[in-house]
């Protein structure tokens, strides 16, 4: 028999934080049915005048905040998941990929059916389900699946967001960073990526999951999490508290000293270390609040390794003998 492949899917990166780079990128991201869920003919106007007239140079200075020597935090992150991945599971081929910008899904999936890949486990590095990241990153596979003469065996992993392996990375990894800090906050907050309010009444399961999350992971910790969304875009009604808003709020409650952890994403990005770790420590700041801290996502920590190495195994039972 041929080999066995596992394929790390994220979100997707501009391939340089300049505003050439990030226009194409937003182009490829906003173009996506499954992101912005209005009529072509009414939403390409009007991202193809004001959104990508402006837009892009604001996020490439967001971008350039970030940037690191080898890239955006999150293809760097993803690389070492990647990397990681391949050191723990030797006998399996890993591989990682973007939904938007590059490496692509169809590029690497090409490869690995090239290196001799007829069995691939499709891994969407996303723990609560959602349409616009879950289901358009394996819609982008299967469509580079259907170009294919021969096509490989494909598994999908299912959303992780309760398992007990990935909540007790959490825990280790919250506990492990709150106890390197010179203060104990008031407050852990959860903050997810926002979506549409739309989406959930349609039946997307995300927001549930979310909330399951940081019920679980308060469990396990003793503690409360509370959640918020974070990165509205538009002016459609959004999943709520929004993170921003909340954090504004939290110095007139009483609450001055807060920890912010965002555990729907799997590694750290512009979302996480601009937009929480930067300006979002600044509005806290700005409106009284003393300590803020941006706990790092799980990125390609041991305990992020020890995940993924339980939900590979999982999921490739009858095809990996253990």
């Amino acid at each position: 028999m041929g080999k066995i492949g596992i394929l790390l899917i994220n979100l997707g990166t501009p391939g340089a934080p300049d505003t050439a780079s990030v226009r194409r990128y937003l182009k490829e991201f906003l173009s996506d049915p499954r992101v912005v869920e209005l009529p072509q003919w009414l939403w390409q106007p009007i991202l193809r005048g004001p959104i990508l007239m402006t837009r892009p140079r604001k996020s490439a200075h967001a971008y350039r905040q970030v940037w690191m020597e080898h890239g955006s935090p999150l293809a760097v992150y993803t690389r070492a998941i990647s990397s990681a991945l391949q050191q723990g599971l030797p006998e399996l081929v890993v591989d990682w990929a973007m939904r938007y910008g590059n490496p692509s899904i169809a590029s690497r999936l090409e490869a690995m059916v090239a290196a001799g890949c007829d069995r691939i486990l499709l891994a969407p590095l996303y723990p609560q389900y959602c349409g616009a990241t879950t289901a358009t990153a394996l819609d982008a596979a299967y469509e580079a699946l259907r170009k294919m003469r021969a096509q490989p065996a494909i598994r999908t992993l299912t959303p992780y967001y309760a398992d007990p392996a990935y909540i007790e990375a959490l825990r280790a990894s919250t506990l492990t960073q709150l106890a390197a800090l010179d203060f104990a906050p008031d407050l852990l907050i959860a903050s997810f990526h926002g979506m549409p309010e739309r989406t959930r009444l349609l039946g997307d399961p995300y927001r549930d999951q979310c909330v399951e999350t940081a019920r679980l992971l308060g469990e396990a910790l003793g503690c409360e999490v509370r959640v918020t969304f974070q990165s509205r875009f538009g002016r459609a009604k959004w999943l709520g508290p929004a993170t921003d808003d909340s954090l504004r709020k939290l110095p007139g409650q009483g609450v001055g000293k807060v920890a912010v952890l965002t555990p729907g994403f799997a590694a750290d990005c512009l979302e996480t270390v601009e937009e929480i770790a930067i300006r979002a420590k600044a509005d806290f700041i700005a409106a009284g609040g003393h300590k803020f801290v941006h706990l790092s996502c799980l990125n390609a920590s041991r305990d992020a390794m020890n995940l993924y190495e339980n939900l590979a195994r999982r999921e490739l039972a009858g095809w990996l003998e253990r």
